[in-house]
């Protein structure tokens, strides 16, 4: 924005006398009428915290007498039923009821369809019949109470008329149900006394045309120089394009430096071009099938992201399109990871700097669950991002859907936002200045009280599903209204031409400048930054061109181990801890002095102390992550006395860096997808999710599938994300074994991810440290272990954490002469404790039991060097607790086959474990014991 008067007068230091009285006397008219103020002035009074407890702002002088002036407007509140003696008093608390039934039922009375085709009865609320009023009494005078039109007493007729102005034209605003007194007064204030339609000047009238031209001309250029191909166009819902201009510009001028936007395919492209900035000639690339150097596979033109920096009023911000799958809703909570870990770069608590969008179609913000899932993390500590503005392009049809009893159970498809207290805006996208005017109260409403807020733009699709499909077939009658409704610039235009705003000249002018940008491939945002400001954005230049690297160097030295173990342990004076945590924190003293063999708790604990030592961030979310499902972490204690929570790792030193552990609710799905758009944003930092159980994954099968195994080979992404999945049999069932190991294994190729099976502690603390320490970022599935975690066996020593790195094989450890050696088992896991005492019981030498740690890259080279001593192998047999179609056996086989004919042509790898079966294991524990002896021995005979 331009130096303005306002801006010269308040950056004055004589903030008395003259100019002080003006401000305040133009901020008194700005109370009783919004709109009998210049536009700068009513922008700024708006962004002003409300009178009711917001924090302070600069220029605090000025805004002490705007409290006080603010508290000299509010109206006389309503008399009590009890207290009323006369038919008038009885009839002024009637007038007090229709005033809040069109605040909490107006929008049902609203014009909201493009279309026309939804036809609601006017609820009996909303008539003065029903609160016993009658036309004699419109001409009465009554008190308005807190109605917010600019006097204290009104006719029963301007009372009702500013109502219908306010609540029934072309938005419906739903904030009644919002139980924050100062949250519903805001938006009473700010809706009703500008009756929902603040006047705008020529100058934004004309970029809001500008801005529909674009959002229309894209469409139509793209249907006629690819006329059938797919594009889910936006048509029937242009008003997206201003809306999304003025969240961003309206942002920036409250100093945010970032805008993450999440969204389906719906109007992707347009976007992507007239907001982000994307050059057209790239699109028409795409259209045309080019492949894009460096991906694999690649991904169609609808699902790419984007990122840019465009100008704004406050500044220059960076704005990136989240990449998204087919998966209509699964994106909302990548955004919300991602945004967060850029407000953590930024130290960023509030969410001040970086502003998440999300845009959603009606049927699937109605019917996919990870929405509700997303709504319920929005205030929780873990994965609170400031609030969101979230936009449901509401085309009133799913592809096929549309009957409301069909497509979903509530009124709105917005009503499980509700469910968090969130308002709601539903607003006629053919009114480009209704649009116009939601959009300014959401970022103002965000960026005051730090909430998610909804938008329901009601529009329509004038295509079918996409550009090939005939929607009349389904929708007979809404195509037929559709075929004969003029485009919503055509309607703006011609109320700007007859409002004089325009000339038809000048209308025509615009279509044609935009037209002839898109023939030259010129860029068609004229805010965009052409070049950048770096520091806006993450540097991954020193995490790209990496070769996968098994090993690598994850020593650390012995002593400044000893000395931050030691720290861990140091709690505040007195604070109590539980007797069993107790005991804990007594061992680990003496594993840190080396006098007692190390766990899994206490090697996985120092793989985040050291990691942290060395300037690495650590993150770990999950359902039990502070103690640990099988309570072996406790990485936060918890004072037996008063509650409160201590976390030695985030107090081992002066400014180190950040350590977050947070118990997640109890979510998979967006929790995981959350964790990966936080790791994609963060490749400096070790960011680790951990189911409750390996099995609860399940819920999250769509990012496993979709972002975290291929997000690479569709969009080029990085994401160093760990998943710590506990994996074992010991008789807990079929939905407490297995965390489907074959699952991950069969979406591996090409390098995609990792997959290990640490077997000790001093493995897991490898590691760790590994994923975060190499600069290659790769997604790491570990299954971890339950009944391990406390085995007398699956120990370790300081100088095993020290020393060394992660092997992807490790060796048979009991001293047994190779030339004696006739039978190999290969294994992974907790399995591999069970071989070894069966063997070890036996007293048989000639059997040697090697465990392979990473399945994934399979690991031949190690594999073949381990097997090289063992020259008289009559037998090799890979032996698992899976069943047979489980496990990693039919994904793994053809790698160990390769390695044992290489070894010896004669041999021939046998199988050991369960039987195929339809469930992951057994629900009973003789059954389980009778399965696990026969493995057992299988592996010995076979």
């Amino acid at each position: 924005m331009q130096e303005s008067v306002m801006q010269r007068m308040w950056d004055s230091a004589h903030l008395s006398g003259g100019n002080a009285a003006y401000v305040e006397e133009l901020y008194e008219l700005y109370l009783h009428d919004p709109n009998a103020v210049p536009e700068e002035w009513r922008n700024y009074f708006q962004k002003l915290p409300s009178s009711t407890g917001a924090a302070d702002v600069s220029h605090s002088t000025v805004r002490d007498h705007f409290v006080l002036l603010a508290k000299n407007q509010r109206r006389a509140q309503p008399v009590s039923a009890g207290a009323v003696s006369s038919e008038h008093e009885k009839k002024q608390v009637e007038v007090v009821r229709l005033i809040q039934a069109y605040r909490l039922r107006g929008h049902q009375a609203a014009q909201l369809d493009p279309l026309s085709l939804q036809q609601r009865p006017v609820p009996a609320d909303l008539s003065i019949n029903n609160y016993g009023l009658t036309d004699g009494d419109l001409d009465t005078v009554f008190r308005t109470g807190d109605l917010a039109i600019g006097k204290d007493q009104a006719t029963l007729r301007e009372i009702v008329e500013a109502l219908q102005e306010t609540y029934c034209r072309t938005i419906g605003a739903e904030f009644a149900h919002i139980v924050d007194s100062e949250q519903r007064n805001w938006f009473i204030q700010r809706f009703e006394s500008v009756r929902g339609r603040p006047q705008f000047s020529a100058e934004i009238k004309s970029h809001l045309l500008e801005r529909l031209t674009a959002a229309e001309g894209l469409e139509k250029y793209l249907g006629t120089k690819y006329p059938g191909t797919k594009r889910f166009g936006l048509e029937g819902g242009e008003s997206l394009i201003p809306l999304l201009d003025e969240l961003i510009q309206r942002s920036g001028s409250y100093g945010v430096k970032e805008v993450v936007i999440g969204m389906a395919h719906r109007g992707r492209l347009n976007v992507l071009v007239n907001t982000l900035g994307k050059n057209p000639r790239d699109l028409f690339d795409e259209f045309e099938g080019k492949k894009v150097e460096g991906l694999s596979s690649g991904d169609v033109k609808y699902h790419q992201g984007f990122s840019s920096n465009v100008m704004t009023p406050g500044g220059e911000i960076h704005l990136a399109m989240a990449f998204n799958p087919s998966h209509l809703e699964i994106v909302s909570p990548v955004v919300e990871g991602s945004v967060r870990a850029r407000q953590d770069r930024r130290y960023d608590p509030v969410g001040d700097k970086v502003l998440p969008i999300t845009i959603h179609g009606d049927a699937a913000f109605a019917g996919q669950g990870v929405v509700m899932e997303t709504f319920q993390m929005s205030q929780t500590r873990a994965f609170k991002t400031g609030g969101t503005i979230r936009l449901v392009v509401n085309n009133q049809v799913g592809f096929t859907t549309s009957k409301q009893e069909d497509a979903r159970s509530t009124e709105y498809a917005t009503d499980v936002a509700k469910m968090i207290q969130a308002p709601i805006f539903h607003v006629n996208a053919d009114d480009p200045e209704a649009v116009l005017f939601v959009s300014q109260l959401a970022v103002d409403y965000r960026m005051q009280f730090k909430r998610d807020i909804v938008i329901d733009l009601v529009c329509y699709r004038r295509r079918g599903h996409n550009e090939a499909d005939e929607p009349s077939g389904t929708q007979p009658l809404m195509y037929q209204k559709i075929a004969k409704q003029r485009t919503t610039r055509e309607h703006y235009a011609d109320a700007l031409i007859s409002a004089g705003v325009l000339s038809s000249e000048e209308v025509q002018a615009r279509v044609d400048e935009y037209r002839q940008a898109l023939d030259n491939g010129l860029h068609v945002v004229k805010s965009l930054v052409k070049e950048p400001n770096p520091e806006l954005f993450v540097d991954w230049r020193p995490y790209l061109g990496h070769a996968w690297t098994a090993r690598h160097d994850t020593s650390f030295d012995l002593k400044t181990l000893q000395e931050l173990a030691n720290k861990l342990l140091q709690v505040p004076e007195g604070f109590v801890v539980q007797r069993q945590v107790s005991k804990i924190l007594e061992d680990r003293t003496k594993m840190a002095a080396g006098a007692m063999p190390i766990n899994w708790g206490f090697a996985e604990t120092m793989a985040y102390a050291t990691l942290l030592f060395e300037g690495h961030p650590v993150r770990i979310t999950g359902q039990d992550v502070g103690r640990g499902t099988f309570s072996h972490r406790h990485a936060a204690l918890h004072n037996q006395k008063d509650g409160s929570t201590f976390i030695p790792l985030q107090h081992l030193y002066q400014e180190q860096p950040n350590f977050t552990l947070y118990d997640s609710f109890l979510s998979e799905e967006a929790v995981l997808a959350f964790e990966y758009g936080y790791a994609t944003t963060t490749p400096n930092a070790l960011v680790v999710w951990e189911a409750q159980f390996g099995d609860f994954a399940n819920g999250a099968q769509v990012v496993i599938d979709q972002f975290i195994s291929s997000g690479e080979a569709k969009w080029g992404r990085l994401c160093g994300l760990t998943m710590l999945l506990p994996h074992g049999y010991e008789g807990q069932g079929p939905e407490h074994s297995s965390a489907r190991l074959e699952r991950y294994l069969q979406l591996c190729a090409e390098h995609n991810i990792q997959v290990c099976v640490p077997s000790t502690p001093a493995q897991v603390y490898h590691m760790l440290r590994r994923q975060a320490i190499r600069p290659l970022r790769k997604p790491l599935v570990a299954l971890t272990p339950k009944s391990l975690l406390r085995h007398k066996l699956a120990i370790s020593t300081l100088e095993e954490l020290t020393q060394g790195s992660f092997q992807t094989v490790l060796p048979e450890i009991d001293p047994i002469d190779a030339a004696k050696v006739e039978r190999v088992v290969l294994c992974s896991g907790k399995v591999y404790y069970d071989l070894l005492e069966k063997r070890r019981n036996e007293g048989r030498e000639d059997i040697a039991i090697i465990r392979i740690e990473q399945l994934y890259p399979f690991p031949e080279d190690d594999l073949a060097e381990v097997l090289a001593p063992y020259q008289n192998l009559k037998h090799i047999v890979w032996c698992q607790e899976e069943p047979m179609n489980q496990g990693a056996w039919y994904c793994s086989q053809h790698h160990m086959r390769r390695v044992a004919t290489a070894h010896n042509k004669d041999l021939f790898l046998q199988y050991a474990g369960r039987e195929a079966s339809a469930a992951p294991a057994v629900g009973y524990a003789s059954m389980h014991a009778e399965q696990q002896e026969k493995l057992l021995q299988d592996a010995f005979t076979v």
